[in-house]
């Protein structure tokens, strides 16, 4: 009878040390991740203390191919030879210089330099900041041109454009070619509720800025994504909701002299939550 216990214990033991079964490849790998479906750039200003060899090396460390053109990379009196050849150093790096500006403009002349600019660049629409008296000009340069005008938005600091309301009651339809880059940390520090303003004025959003910020008020600094008080998640989920096919580029202005490690975690914060969000 000993024997036959000892057995049995050996037996149970022998059962509960078996190793369990495999997990299957599709519970084990990722094979995608819901991230990509983003297009995720980054803003130029972010590296505005660095020149366009180490700013495209930044990017393409943290594999982000896309990225706006900041007129201090290529000025807009530049030749269509020196254009040509700033996007080809792009493209060597795999990345797209994806739009020009934000580029102020304060009289007709302004208007005038930058669309021939944006001509010879060949891109179909620019981020730009018009002063409010020449909107009527700068509409009808859009009629003549085919070019857009995505205009950048820049909270309670006492800039043109503060939100994207503005944009709307001032343009009215944005069939006439004039929209919207939504700066959704500005929007946060003016109060309004990003995602619900996402969701409102989705027919005006044609390109975005995105980063944190510490408060909801004009006190509102930009900080590392995650870090602050915006609900990225929510703002994910209403990109998702109006099926936003855009770029969608991080802006940092915190610590202009070294910016990259702060981009790159806000990089990896956003992916993250594209990938957590069912």
């Amino acid at each position: 009878m000993k024997r036959i216990l000892v057995f049995l214990a050996l037996a149970l033991l022998a059962v509960q040390c078996k190793p369990s079964k495999p997990a299957e490849p599709a519970e084990n790998v990722i094979t995608r991740h819901r991230s990509e479906a983003m297009k995720i750039g980054i803003a130029g200003y972010s590296y505005r203390k660095y020149d366009i060899d180490q700013t495209l090396e930044f990017l393409k460390s943290m594999d982000v191919k896309y990225f706006s053109v900041k007129d201090w990379w290529l000025p807009l009196d530049s030749t269509q030879e020196q254009i040509d050849a700033f996007k080809a150093k792009c493209a060597s790096y795999g990345i797209n210089g994806y739009i020009l500006g934000p580029i102020y403009m304060r009289s007709q002349e302004d208007v005038d330099k930058t669309f021939a600019y944006v001509a010879r660049y060949g891109s179909d629409m620019f981020i730009g900041v018009p002063n409010y008296e020449l909107l009527d000009y700068v509409i009808a340069k859009v009629k003549e041109t085919g070019i857009r005008v995505a205009i950048h938005t820049h909270g309670p600091d006492g800039a043109a454009f503060p939100d994207i309301r503005t944009v709307v009651e001032m343009v009215k339809d944005p069939s006439l070619g004039v929209g919207c880059c939504m700066d959704l940390g500005h929007t946060f520090r003016y109060g309004w509720d990003v995602a619900e303003d996402i969701v409102t004025y989705k027919d005006w959003i044609w390109d975005i800025h995105i980063k944190d910020e510490t408060a909801p008020s004009k006190e509102g600094q930009t900080w590392e994504m995650g870090r602050g008080q915006m609900n990225l998640p929510a703002i994910v989920k209403a990109l998702r909701e109006i099926d936003y096919q855009g770029v969608v580029s991080i802006e940092f202005e915190k610590n202009g002299d070294n910016p990259h490690p702060g981009i790159a975690e806000s990089v990896g914060y956003l992916r993250g939550v594209c990938d957590a969000l069912d």
